[in-house]
């Protein structure tokens, strides 16, 4: 056999493996050996058909494959030992030659990942404020929650509650056929068409009307992008929104706690801080996270986007190919264009993964048992059923484990922040300099 290590690209090794003549014929001769023991052959004992009579009955190419399926992998394994490469994955194997016997094979190489001055990060989180404005809207929002919709004779008008019939087509292909449906008209709404609910305005119950409007170049059904719709509407009924009135009484609605309207907005501004300050520290450390990662280097082989790319669409598509082929189906695109469509999210992750992996090795960042027992029963403190059984799931080693994983990655990240929101740069401190 002979290897030879052509290059090294993108974190992957291209190698060359000839097999000697003398090696194929090993390999044929074992691959009959285990095909004749299987194979009846008219005329022939189990086992005692000689080999040329099997070729004949198998066929050339079926002992080929069988003795194949044995070889290459032991002599990928062996040229990989020779060359001492740590495979990450398993290779892409390819058979480029059949006399003599020669086939490709692209390894997978462990990522390398050079960290930066990270400890030069420097950055301050955003102040957050809530205004007076910010609390009314939210008020505001709560009311619309609590409105009643009372039927009036009168022509629609924006923030209208319509029930409607409506039947339209593109090219006399049915586009959306429904009757009873309601629709609240709201200005610049894009649904079911940018237009259609400023044509709805001014309309009267038992009105009938018909539109023309053109579909954006970004509709969701690629295949109507850009082409005209014709719309058919008949009003059945029109409603208008009442909001409750501003009061003490209104507070009370919302929480038997709140005794007054003040009471209530203290609450609201309350919660929309909290809401600012946890979007504020999430935003802060996303973007500590990538300026860290921007100081790296870091390569991977392309597996490792492809691995990511397949465990998103698994978290997406539970319920497996069946629900992504309806998705695809439902946009138009294909699993390749899809796929496309992920690998800069997917490569994103790849990248800031293998960073916080390597901050984690160089701050030597450790969780104990006791620190993942805290989090297990920080899990479960708010179940109210089978709490047992959830405690019993999550103390399994696969589950520790990966709530381990979870809280390490959580250090790295606090670790970070804390660095870069450090007022100037301190020197670091070696363990060896403190004990010294």
């Amino acid at each position: 056999m002979k290897v030879t290590n052509d290059k090294v690209e993108n974190r992957q090794a291209f190698l060359t493996i000839e097999m000697e003549p003398a090696e194929l014929e090993e390999s044929l001769e074992s691959a009959y050996r285990r095909l004749v023991q299987k194979a009846k052959i008219p005329g022939f004992r189990k086992g005692k058909a000689p080999r040329i009579i099997l070729e004949r009955y198998l066929g050339k190419d079926s002992l080929l494959e069988e003795a194949l399926n044995t070889l290459v992998p032991q002599a990928y394994n062996k040229a990989i030992e020779e060359q001492e490469i740590e495979a990450i994955a398993q290779p892409n194997i390819e058979i480029t030659q059949s006399d003599p016997l020669v086939f490709t094979a692209i390894v997978p190489l462990k990522p390398e990942v050079k960290l930066g001055d990270y400890h030069s990060v420097r950055m301050k989180p955003e102040t957050v404020k809530v205004t007076e404005s910010d609390v009314n809207e939210l008020i505001e929002q709560l009311r619309h929650q609590r409105a009643i919709w009372e039927p009036v004779e009168r022509p629609v008008d924006f923030g209208d509650l319509v029930v409607l019939d409506i039947e339209s087509s593109v090219e006399d292909k049915p586009l959306i056929n429904r009757k009873g449906t309601q629709y609240q008209v709201l200005r610049d709404l894009p649904l079911p068409a940018p237009g259609f609910a400023e044509q709805v305005v001014g309309m009267k119950r038992d009105d009938e009307k018909e539109f023309n409007i053109q579909l954006n170049s970004d509709y969701p059904q690629a295949e109507l992008a850009g082409k005209e719709a014709i719309f058919k509407v008949k009003i059945t009924e029109i409603k208008q929104e009442i909001l409750p009135e501003l009061n003490d009484e209104f507070a009370r609605e919302i929480n038997p706690d709140f005794q007054t309207l003040d009471s209530l907005r203290e609450q609201a501004s309350s919660d929309l801080r909290q809401r600012a300050e946890e979007k504020a520290r999430l935003d802060f450390e996303e973007k500590v996270i990538d300026a860290v990662v921007d100081t790296a280097e870091v390569e991977f082989p392309p597996i490792l986007v492809e691995s990511e790319i397949n465990r998103i669409l698994s978290q997406r598509f539970q319920r497996g190919n069946r629900e992504l082929e309806e998705y695809l189906s439902s946009i138009n695109k294909t699993s390749e264009e899809l796929h496309e469509e992920l690998h800069p999210v997917a490569t994103k992750r790849v990248t800031r993964s293998l960073v916080l992996g390597k901050i984690v090795e160089d701050e030597k960042i450790e969780v104990s048992d006791s620190e993942i027992d805290a989090e297990i029963a920080n899990y479960t403190k708010t179940a109210t059923d089978n709490r047992d059984k959830l405690e019993q799931s999550l103390n399994t080693p696969q589950a520790r484990q990966s709530i381990e994983q979870t809280l390490i990655s959580r250090k790295a990240i606090e670790r970070l922040v804390a660095i870069a929101r450090q007022s100037k740069r301190t020197k670091r401190v070696k363990k060896e300099e403190v004990i010294k």
